[in-house]
């Protein structure tokens, strides 16, 4: 182990860091997991292809929603107890699905607004995690806790599968079983670190808002993390309609892209703690755009297959680079900050999974909706070039930190 790795070990909390990690992994994995039972569920329910995009994404939009009451709540509250409240409520939510049944188009919104909470946990993870570290340990910590956003490739890897055996409605209520061991550890592992910020007056929370750095951070993730997320809940519809693959060998091709994005997250922490989180960036949306908008040209399984793990790796980095800048500028606000990024990131993979649906109904094609999102990933990176210049000679980072 090197003298910087022992550093960061020594200097938080590692029970927290597992704690938040697990947390956020399962949470992932039931956020997105309507995307993997989507064509389970459109035949037995007769669904659109707007319908299933809007099925997948309703999830997204409401842990978006939820990210920014979570975030207030972190400030208030803890993340401790902040975590356990949200677990309970996608556990109940689940149970109570599985019990009664999803018979309509209706009914699966409904649920994604519950598997909002799941999706919300984001705003509770990081700052359970973040607030243990030292600015010049921020990208690895941050990372490390959001690496849980694998999850997605257990939903992708399990759920198809087991709605074979089961039926997938049954899944629903097979997915309490580990989310219940993995809210006992937590209630073990967690703990709430010592520097915790005094709670605020509730105006005080979006004081932040009124600063225009605030909004750029919002942006810039809601290219990197709404282009991941995005693509974890929609990527199981695209190949089952693109290249008629059965629901779990489209799974299982969901779970090899997504996979890479997971894994690279805490490496991008890293990178951008070496290089800066600015010039992690702006690789980030080079090379997402290029392979976005390259997936239309890639009419062959494995073209597709390379251009969304190539794009799902520079999204995986992004986030990790996205938040090494949030603690270095918004240090006092990290709880709410984290829920208001974590909420643009919501945002823009709402976008992403609804527009391919409409994309997919009204032009017969997924590509427009690629094309799109490939176009927000070059003007993120024109926005950057704009606002780095300000943000490297105003922001007070930390000895060895840069941005």
């Amino acid at each position: 182990m090197t003298k910087e790795e022992s550093s960061f070990w020594s200097s938080g909390h590692w029970p927290t860091l597992v704690a938040a990690f697990l947390y956020f992994d399962l949470a992932f994995m039931v956020w997105v997991i309507l995307g993997p039972l989507a064509p389970a569920i459109s035949e037995d329910l007769g669904l659109t292809p707007a319908q299933k995009g809007l099925m997948v994404a309703v999830p997204t939009l409401a842990g978006a929603i939820l990210r920014v009451s979570n975030g207030l709540l972190v400030d208030r509250i803890g993340p401790k107890l902040s975590g356990a409240i949200s677990q309970l409520i996608v556990i109940a939510g689940l149970m109570a699905a599985w019990l009664t049944g999803v018979s309509s188009f209706a009914g699966t919104l409904a649920l994604g607004v519950v598997l909002g909470f799941a999706g919300a946990s984001f705003a509770i993870a990081l700052p359970l995690a973040s607030r243990w570290y030292p600015p010049e340990h921020q990208g690895k910590a941050m990372g490390l806790a959001g690496m849980g956003n694998s999850g997605t490739v257990l939903a992708a890897l399990f759920a198809p599968g087991l709605a074979t055996l089961f039926g997938w409605n049954s899944v629903l209520g097979l997915a309490c079983i580990p989310l219940t061991i993995v809210f006992i550890a937590y209630l073990f592992l967690a703990k709430d670190a010592p520097n915790t910020p005094a709670p605020k007056k509730l105006i005080d929370y979006f004081e932040p808002l009124k600063t225009a750095d605030a909004w750029w951070l919002m942006g810039f993730y809601s290219v990197t993390f709404g282009g991941f997320v995005g693509l974890a809940a929609s990527l199981t519809i695209y190949f089952t309609d693109q290249f008629h693959l059965t629901p779990v060998i489209a799974g299982y091709c969901t779970a090899g892209c997504v996979f890479a994005g997971s894994l690279v997250r805490p490496l991008g922490g890293a990178l951008a703690d070496r290089i800066g989180g600015v010039r992690a960036l702006m690789i980030v949306y080079v090379v997402a755009a290029l392979a976005l908008a390259g997936v239309p040209q890639g009419e062959s399984l494995p073209a597709a297959l390379a251009l969304f793990v190539i794009a799902m790796l520079a999204l995986g980095t992004g986030n990790g680079a996205v938040f090494q800048l949030v603690p270095q500028r918004f240090s006092e606000e990290i709880g709410v900050m984290t829920g208001l990024v974590g909420m643009a990131g919501g945002v823009g993979g709402f976008y992403l999974a609804s527009s391919l649906g409409f994309a997919k109904q009204w032009t017969g094609s997924f590509a427009p909706g690629f094309y799109i999102f490939a176009g927000l990933a070059l003007g993120a990176l024109a926005a950057l070039m704009f606002v780095k210049r300000q943000w490297r000679t105003t922001w007070s980072a930390a000895e060895g930190v840069r941005i």
